[in-house]
């Protein structure tokens, strides 16, 4: 029987049960788990060994390396440059295009080249509301009081307005600017401008004796007048032609729409001509003192997307309040006689005036608006002023009030 046994088992040992082999082999039975002992050891991963495991690992750790050189070098390692180029130049965007550009409103370029002691005080507080509420770029300059450039300072002013991030809305007390004529792209102008007589008696005063927010600050604006010259009465200034009183220094206005070329300064038709022709071809608005919100409601319809809700800030009870404070104070009234030679010094002013008024009158019949003012009466051979009748807000860029204002705003 023993003989058979081996005969039919052959050279191939007989299989034995798994207890028995367990027993032979000292190992755990497959209550103890000796059943996983033959299970690879990543039961997660079974199509990967333990090579392909640690070749994965060792990817990853370089991606994580590059991504650090990245960081820490301000652009990608060259083995990744290298990597790229290996793989293929193709990028997100070949497969998908450029990302969608920024929609621009239009005019995303808007210039407001204020002229002196004509609301642009009121305007640019609302302007540094508004650009905070609706996310336009306010760009205003430090300069105040030079309005002539040379053509390099020309150039140069216009390289930076243009680069400016857009929509914009550049402001300074500068006269007007031709960015064609150096290659620019012209932007859209919006000016303000008063009663030629009225603009002059405010700034005469304002200048000695300052405004209601406190009478030292016209010390800190002409710290060097002579206390004879800061009390020198008006009617003497006028009918002594005394400089200040007198040409060139009235003609103020026309320079700012005629431009930058020198004849500009001269008062005569040719800078008046040429002023009526910017404003018909380059300036969107160029609005009226005297009628002050109906300018603004006219440019929250053209510009709704920096001025909107502008009307709304202006009639707010806490701008009233800092508008009374910037009201010149000892401003007096001359006598007909100095009105008269004024009037006569400034008849280009007053060319100018009437025809912007005209065209801003037509304007707002076109858009349905109806004047709160007077019937305007004909004009007279000599223009007495009423100096109170407007508010006198403040040219310069300063202050403390200011941030008041716009704290209020931001509640």
């Amino acid at each position: 029987m023993k003989k058979k046994q081996q005969h039919g088992g052959g050279d191939c040992p007989a299989p034995r049960p798994p207890e028995a082999a367990a027993a032979a082999g000292g190992g755990p039975g497959p209550g103890q788990g000796g059943g996983w002992k033959r299970r690879r050891p990543l039961s997660l991963l079974p199509f990967l060994s333990l090579r392909d495991y640690g070749f994965c690992m060792a990817a990853l750790l370089l991606f994580c390396l590059g991504s650090l050189f990245y960081q820490l070098n301000g652009g990608p390692p060259h083995f990744l440059l290298d990597l790229r180029h290996y793989l293929g130049n193709s990028t997100y965007l070949d497969d998908h295009g450029p990302p969608p550009q920024k929609v621009l409103p239009f005019p995303s370029q808007v210039v407001y080249n204020r002229v002196g002691k004509c609301g642009s005080r009121t305007v640019v507080l609302l302007l540094r509301i508004l650009s905070e509420k609706h996310g336009f770029n306010l760009v205003t300059s430090d300069i105040h009081n030079k309005t002539r450039l040379t053509k390099n300072e020309q150039m140069e002013l216009i390289k930076n307005i243009s680069t400016a991030e857009q929509p914009y809305l550049f402001t300074r007390h500068v006269h007007f600017l031709n960015f064609s004529r150096f290659g620019g792209d012209q932007p859209v102008y919006i000016n303000i401008i008063r009663d030629p007589v009225n603009r002059f008696l405010s700034n005469y005063f304002f200048r000695r004796f300052g405004d209601w927010r406190g009478e030292q600050n016209h010390m800190i604006r002409t710290p060097s007048m002579r206390q004879e010259e800061r009390y020198l009465d008006i009617n003497v200034c006028i009918l002594e032609n005394y400089p200040e009183c007198s040409n060139p220094r009235l003609f103020y206005i026309i320079p700012y729409f005629c431009g930058q070329h020198p004849r500009c300064r001269e008062p005569g038709e040719w800078a008046l001509e040429r002023a009526k022709l910017n404003v018909n071809e380059n300036f969107l608005l160029v609005g009226i003192l005297e009628e002050l919100e109906d300018v603004l409601l006219l440019l929250e319809r053209f510009l709704p997307h920096y001025f909107k809700d502008v009307l709304s800030i202006y009639k707010n009870p806490e701008h009233r309040k800092l508008g009374n404070l910037t009201v010149t104070v000892k401003k007096t009234v001359p006598s007909p006689e100095a009105i008269q030679i004024l009037y006569q010094r400034m008849r280009y002013e007053y060319e100018f005036y009437y025809y912007v008024k005209e065209q801003f009158h037509l304007l707002k019949r076109k858009f349905g608006l109806k004047s709160h003012i007077r019937k305007p009466r004909p004009r007279p051979e000599f223009f007495i002023p009423s100096p109170l009748e407007t508010e006198e807000p403040i040219d310069d860029e300063e202050e403390d009030d200011e941030k008041w204002l716009e704290d209020i705003y931001k509640r």
